[in-house]
């Protein structure tokens, strides 16, 4: 089934997690609609834009899945909401991603993830699909062995 022209459902769901543990990780209808206006307003005009496969790393996590991988309860990625991209290995790299979605989407959250100054481990995006998004930029840092969320200054 596809979400949109270049994502399916099956690049939203696939988790090693989830068929090394024999967990369910099909959406809800709810959860699938929400995965459509995501596809729509954040995954298509990317993919548009970069005219080339965005490789996502993590999208569609069921309660169950997201509880055994020690997600926070309030993940977007949940309920249909979110997306982690990765293009490492590709000649794009995860600042341009970061960059493309800061300068010319509307979304929820954008998370530049790890990584350093100059280049995120991965980027997270999510996009709500009922009500106002908050536009919220994010670096996640780990301090003490602690992940922490500091406002993005870049």
């Amino acid at each position: 089934m596809k979400l949109s022209n270049n994502l399916s459902l099956a690049e939203m769901t696939k988790s090693s997690t989830a068929q090394r543990r024999g967990i369910d990780n099909m959406p809800t209808p709810e959860h699938m609609e929400n995965m459509k206006v995501l596809a729509a307003k954040i995954f298509q005009p990317i993919r548009e834009h970069f005219n080339r496969p965005i490789l996502i790393s993590s999208g569609y996590r069921s309660k169950a899945l997201n509880d055994a991988i020690g997600g926070s309860q309030t993940s977007q990625h949940s309920i249909g909401e979110a997306i982690d991209i990765d293009m490492d290995g590709t000649t794009l790299s995860n600042t341009d991603i970061f960059n493309y979605i800061k300068d010319n989407l509307d979304f929820d959250q954008l998370i530049w993830e790890f990584g350093n100054d100059q280049k995120p481990d991965w980027v997270h995006v999510s996009y709500k699909a009922n009500g106002k998004q908050r536009k919220s930029i994010l670096v996640a840092k780990r301090i003490n062995n602690k992940t922490t969320y500091q406002n993005y200054g870049g």
